[in-house]
């Protein structure tokens, strides 16, 4: 003979109590059995009420289980692709990206850098939130990206820890009036840079190279001379780094833009 369950017995139990003891909530492995008293209308006066129960069994909605660094790192990947490192991302694109790098950021916990030998190698990125802002500077924006005379192409960043170098490598391809060709430039903004605290990255900067083609040698654009050179407190910058593994990275800048870069 079948055996009721432990939810059907609690339910006849209390469909059994006094009225008076009739308001409870019976939780048993994510369910619940409401009971709430409603008050009909006798149809012989308006003025009196007969107290009934109704019951209302619940399911209540389990919680979501954990999920691991591995599938939150897959579906932000899967979210900045196609959008052309952010250039071609909505508000929408914007919200769901940084609520998705806060989660796998949370999952994984507090990163701590030591000397920052994770950081090491050549970085390419894939998503800038200060891309999506139409702009080229996060919360102290640049010019808009579609008044440029140019079309951006692959940014890296890459990492010497040895050599305490940080380079952020631009490739540009510049619109020229006709007849002159259109000329393929790659800017480098080369940075010192040390590590302060758990993880954050402190940058320097020192100097810009540029490369034109393939038929000019690289060339260094010209300096200041030292005394006249901004003191290294205004050519400096920070980020934090908040996630770290074998070949994908994120950051947080001083200018509250969000960095998702993969190993290139």
């Amino acid at each position: 003979m079948a055996t009721a369950s432990p939810f059907s017995q609690n339910l006849a139990t209390l469909q059994k109590a006094g009225r008076h003891d009739r308001r409870c909530l019976l939780k048993e492995n994510a369910r619940c059995v409401c009971f709430a008293p409603t008050y009909r209308f006798s149809p012989r006066s308006s003025t009196k009420a007969q107290a009934s129960f109704v019951f209302v069994a619940v399911q209540e909605e389990a919680p979501a289980p954990a999920r691991d660094s591995s599938s939150l790192k897959l579906d932000l990947l899967a979210m900045v692709a196609g959008l052309d490192r952010g250039l071609l991302a909505s508000e929408i694109d914007r919200v769901k990206i940084n609520t998705a790098a806060a989660l796998l950021e949370d999952a994984c916990g507090p990163l701590q850098l030591a000397d920052g030998e994770g950081l090491q190698g050549r970085w390419r990125l894939v998503y800038s939130s200060a891309f999506a802002s139409g702009s080229l500077g996060g919360r102290r924006p640049g010019p808009p990206v579609g008044l440029l005379p140019l079309t951006l192409g692959q940014v890296y960043q890459r990492v010497d820890v040895l050599a305490r170098e940080l380079d952020n490598i631009v490739e540009l391809h510049v619109r020229s009036p006709w007849p002159l060709p259109p000329l393929d430039i790659t800017a480098t903004l080369a940075h010192s840079f040390e590590v302060i605290g758990d993880n954050t990255i402190k940058i320097t900067f020192e100097k810009t190279s540029a490369k034109v083609g393939g038929q000019l040698p690289p060339f260094t654009l010209p300096q200041l001379p030292e005394f006249l050179r901004p003191s290294s407190s205004l050519r400096s910058g920070s980020f934090e780094c908040t996630y770290l593994d074998e070949n994908m990275r994120i950051s947080r800048g001083d200018r509250g833009e969000l960095r998702i870069f993969v190993m290139a």
